[in-house]
């Protein structure tokens, strides 16, 4: 049983969605410290210009929790998603196909920017052909506030043995923990792959909305050649 556990961010990139592909169960976790302009509340998409952010504002104390974080509720951040998403791909071969999705999600209110990114990523999985891939809430286990016995716990929660970690990850885990407790760790060597776009030039590490727009079905095959297993 292979475990891969990541924050919810806002539209993923593409390596995201790997550990998705690679793991039997992929864990939300959500109970560690909102980090500020980081991912969980915005990523990027290519535009004529070159790329450009969408953020979703949102109102953070520290040292609230991924899971405790409210959006802002005075911004009108919805449609200026959804206006720059008709804006940069409605000639992409593939908008008609997947906007709906898009509009159905920014139809509704949202308070917590957590549920927003775990809802977008689920619907963002079914229509990639992984929507059969088990997920789980760090919120919803009893788990240890060391990052190391944390991750640990989780893998003993989901019956694995072995953890998919991010390249980063390595940095500051205790591995000999790992493997104590019966727990291989394997790093994620993600190398992003080159597909079509919209306007000129590659841009790299966009979130996975690009990718479905300009690629649709094939998305999936496309995030399969970016991994070296």
């Amino acid at each position: 049983m292979i475990v891969a556990v990541h924050q919810p961010q806002y539209l993923p990139w593409l390596g995201y969605f790997d550990k998705i592909r690679r793991a039997d169960m992929f864990c939300y976790l959500d109970s560690v410290q909102y980090k500020k302009n980081d991912w969980q509340n915005r990523n990027r998409i290519k535009t004529s210009q070159g790329w450009q952010w969408l953020t979703v504002p949102v109102r953070f104390k520290y040292p609230e929790k991924i899971s405790e974080v409210k959006i802002n509720p005075t911004v009108k951040w919805r449609q200026k998603h959804l206006q720059a998403l008709v804006t940069n791909y409605r000639r992409a071969p593939f908008f008609d196909q997947y906007i709906e999705i898009f509009e159905q999600i920014y139809s509704e209110d949202w308070e917590l920017v957590s549920e927003l990114n775990i809802c977008f990523i689920e619907r963002l999985k079914a229509v990639l052909g992984l929507g059969a891939k088990k997920a789980i809430r760090s919120s919803q286990l009893d788990l240890s506030e060391d990052p190391t016995d944390r991750l640990i716990d989780i893998c003993s929660a989901a019956n694995a043995d072995i953890y998919l970690s991010g390249q980063d990850g390595i940095k500051y885990m205790d591995l000999e923990r790992f493997k104590a407790n019966g727990v291989q760790v394997v790093v994620q060597d993600y190398r992003h792959p080159v597909y079509p776009q919209m306007f000129a030039g590659f841009e790299s590490h966009m979130s996975v909305v690009d990718l479905l727009f300009n690629c649709g079905p094939k998305s999936l095959a496309i995030i399969k050649e970016g991994n070296s297993e």
